[in-house]
């Protein structure tokens, strides 16, 4: 996408390109480097090149005073600055000086902004999105386990030949990205989305959150919390807010996607969030392995849940005669898929769908929805509709 593209409120910034960056004492001796850790320089800092005492230098320094062993990832999209970020520790060292400093970068107005996309199709249009985004430099959490997650996601599900849905997967900018991939294809997504998942901070070692879409109930907030229930011990549910991550994108009024996020531990929620810390000893491939895993599960109930109505609702069906009940028994040996069958018999009627059913009747989703497989091979159920 060209620099200067308009979409909605915002404009594709030009692009940014940096080769080097220092800054050097009188000795020559460089007590700043890019290319030791690129989190040194303010992203989009401007080109610079000159000489500045100890005062001057310190005005354009970013620290945290409060995690003095760490560098800060801070950034200047759309206002010109430059700048350079330390740590605190190594900031407390610097002594009366002249120092020269160094930021060989340009913006391009001509330049571009870098998305991907792909698509897997499925027998119906309607659509399930995974987004995550590819522009957080060395941040390990809050950037490369997402698209790791999201790739190896595509991987399994390229796999399966009998997709219900059509899967899409984007890997965008932050903020930016969406904006501009909802100005030119946000009414197809109002059309045809039936679910969808911002993929990010899902691989440190932390509980499962998941953030809810801006609907509150959606199905992929029904999915995700029906999986996390029933698997996991602990694990947090947060309601909507307009700001983190691309969901507030998704959300805003003028799509409200049925968008949310299934994390480990979310933005902001750890000291090591944007910054140096945030490397590859904060986060576990293990867990990203168990992350994937997790989403393929949410994945399985949005292919199975759908809306039911019984073909024979007058009274309840004789089960035996079709193979599907016990001939020798009372209820107390009344299995649990026996049980599912019947909860599944009595509350489809077109409204509940099996993820309600699930919840009502206190069975696995799993047993339902095999209970509801097994129902319609023997014409006891007919679909109306998706969950």
């Amino acid at each position: 996408m060209p620099s200067g593209t308009k979409c909605f409120d915002w404009t594709v910034p030009p692009e940014w390109n940096i080769k080097d960056a220092w800054v050097k004492d009188s000795s020559g001796k460089k007590i700043i480097d890019f290319k030791e850790n690129n989190l040194h320089v303010l992203g989009y800092s401007e080109k610079l090149h000159g000489k500045m005492n100890l005062e001057e230098l310190t005005k354009y320094i970013y620290t945290l005073p409060d995690q003095p062993e760490v560098i800060p990832y801070l950034t200047s999209y759309y206002a010109s600055r430059f700048g350079f970020c330390m740590s605190y520790k190594q900031f407390r060292k610097l002594k009366e000086d002249e120092y020269e400093v160094c930021i060989d970068a340009d913006k391009n107005p001509k330049g571009f902004m870098t998305a991907g996309e792909a698509v897997l199709p499925g027998k119906s249009k309607k659509e399930i999105l995974f987004s995550t985004y590819i522009c957080h430099p060395s941040m390990a959490n809050n950037e490369l386990s997402g698209p790791l997650v999201t790739a190896y996601i595509y991987n399994e599900l390229k796999k399966k030949e009998d997709r219900r849905f059509t899967y899409r997967f984007l890997f965008l900018p932050e903020t930016i990205g969406a904006i501009w991939y909802l100005s030119v294809n946000g009414n197809e997504l109002k059309k045809n989305l039936h679910a969808g998942y911002v993929v990010t901070c899902i691989g440190d070692r932390g509980n499962f959150t998941y953030k809810r879409s801006r609907i509150g109930n959606s199905i992929s907030d029904r999915a995700a919390e029906i999986v996390l229930m029933e698997t996991e011990r602990k694990y947090t549910v947060e309601d909507f807010f307009p700001t983190g991550s691309d969901e507030r994108q998704y959300c805003s009024p003028g799509f409200n996607l049925p968008v949310g996020s299934l994390m480990r531990t979310r933005y902001g929620k750890y000291s090591e969030y944007h910054t140096s810390a945030d490397n590859r000893n904060f986060i576990s491939f293990k867990k990203m392995e168990e992350s994937v895993f997790k989403y393929l599960e949410i994945i399985k109930v949005l292919e199975t849940n759908n809306l039911y109505n019984n073909t024979n609702p007058e009274c309840e069906p004789q089960l035996g005669k079709r193979g599907l009940y016990p001939t020798i028994g009372s209820h107390k040996d009344t299995t649990d898929l026996v049980n599912a069958m019947m909860w599944v018999l009595n509350l489809s009627d077109g409204t509940n769908d099996l993820i309600k059913i699930s919840e009502r009747s206190g069975l696995k989703f799993k047993i339902v929805a095999e209970a509801a497989l097994k129902l319609s091979e023997k014409g006891l159920l007919k679909i109306t509709g998706e969950g």
